[in-house]
């Protein structure tokens, strides 16, 4: 889009990260000083790592700061207590302080590789809001902020007009979610001058009663931006595979498996995917995304190797492509492979493999694994596994067996 002014919405606009925004056009304005200004995101503490669903938000904190902006990292201590009902068909199970402290921990290692923190104008600074929450005096918070809410737009939001549609139980408890959440971005805007949140479509309602609140009680314009929920071009959600979530810590999720799961990007995304989730040039994503037949595996690859740089660094990147190359291309065991601990016990008594294959995150249930054995799927040591109740009894000489199940997804069985 030509007509805007500065390089944040200019970039985020050309590489299609936008959905929608409560105005644009002041936006642009804000973001066109030369003066830094700071914007947010929020993530709740739900887990010890954040995965792939949540990286088109942690790409756009990225461009914000290469801007010349700051991205404010909001994670939701406080919020987290409650959880987030939005677009979900039940609660979600309450967490302990201790349990929500040890995940934000696990969350900050993600963000530390792709922003700067330090206490510059425009690095990265991560807050959590139970320092303001857990404070609220509950009269003096609903007289003071309750009275700006109204229930009638509130049980408009799409997030809590399905739930009840499906006569789905929604607690006052999550009901309060979005009030609190207008409330971080009140309070951030307080705090840190804080004049921008972000985040996903489904986050369209929440963001802006943040930003009406911000005009009621402190007369100040913040803005809300959106991007669109990923999926897959067959319609998939983003960041779920058949092996589980695909987490960006990698005690999570090995890097090799990383690597794997940008390799196997469907057709149709390999374009979109470059954009959102690279740094290559506009001019080089145009190039790769043209390529047809054969030749868009090595845009794959590319991709794979790209985005897994960004989450785990250059290194780890280049041994997954490499892992990758011998695994497939010349057929051999490569060194860096995931390995699959097993009891020397249990190996001299037999593990069966669909055993092996769960374990491996290569099959849900035994009952899965069984299914992919009786379908040919199946390898050990490239030797195909015909009977469903097979097992494994010992090892080869170099002390491992490479277990396979089709012709993407393998892992080393070892000694304990």
């Amino acid at each position: 889009m030509t007509s805007l002014k500065s390089d944040f919405l200019r970039v985020l606009t050309e590489r299609r990260y936008i959905h929608q925004c409560t105005n644009l056009e002041g936006l642009d304005a804000l973001a066109a000083q030369k003066a830094p200004f700071a914007a947010y995101i929020g993530f709740d503490a739900t887990a010890a790592s954040l995965h792939v669903g949540s990286l088109v938000q942690i790409m756009m904190l990225r461009k914000l700061q290469q801007a010349g902006h700051q991205p404010i990292v909001l994670m939701g201590g406080g919020t987290t207590k409650i959880g987030d009902p939005s677009f979900r068909d039940e609660s979600r199970p309450l967490l302990d302080e201790a349990r929500i402290a040890q995940n934000i921990a696990g969350i900050k290692r993600v963000f530390a590789k792709f922003l700067t923190f330090g206490d510059g104008p425009t690095d990265a600074v991560m807050v959590d809001n139970d320092a303001w929450l857990s404070q609220l005096n509950y009269i003096e918070f609903l007289r003071d902020y309750g009275r700006h809410f109204s229930v009638n737009r509130m049980l408009s939001q799409d997030s809590v007009k399905l739930r009840l549609e499906r006569e789905q139980n929604l607690s006052f408890l999550e009901f309060n979610y979005m009030i609190l959440q207008a409330y971080d971005f009140a309070e951030l805007s307080r705090r840190h001058g804080v004049r921008l949140q972000m985040g996903g479509s489904d986050q369209w309602g929440n963001i802006v009663q943040g930003v009406d609140l911000g005009r009621r009680v402190a007369d100040i314009e913040l803005f809300g931006l959106t991007s669109p929920l990923i999926t897959s071009a067959s319609g998939a959600k983003m960041g779920k595979t058949a092996k589980g979530a695909v987490w960006l810590n990698e005690d999570a999720l090995s890097p090799y498996d990383y690597w794997q799961f940008w390799r196997n990007t469907e057709d149709g995304d390999v374009g979109r995917f470059l954009r959102l989730f690279t740094e290559l040039p506009a001019v080089e994503v145009a190039r790769l995304e043209a390529l047809q037949g054969a030749e868009l595996n090595d845009a794959k690859k590319i991709l794979a190797t790209e985005a897994t740089t960004l989450a785990h660094g250059a290194a780890a990147a280049a041994a997954a492509a490499e892992t990758a190359r011998k695994t497939f291309e010349e057929g051999t065991v490569a060194d860096t492979l995931p390995r699959i601990a097993v009891d020397t016990a249990a190996l001299a008594a037999g593990v069966p493999v669909y055993e092996l294959l769960v374990k491996a995150g290569m099959a849900a249930s035994n009952g899965e694994a069984r299914r992919l054995i009786k379908g040919n799927g199946v390898r050990l040591d490239d030797q195909p596994v015909a009977d469903e109740f097979a097992k494994v009894t010992g090892l080869g000489t170099d002390g491992s067996v490479k277990l396979s199940a089709g012709k993407k997804r393998h892992a080393l069985i070892v000694a304990d």
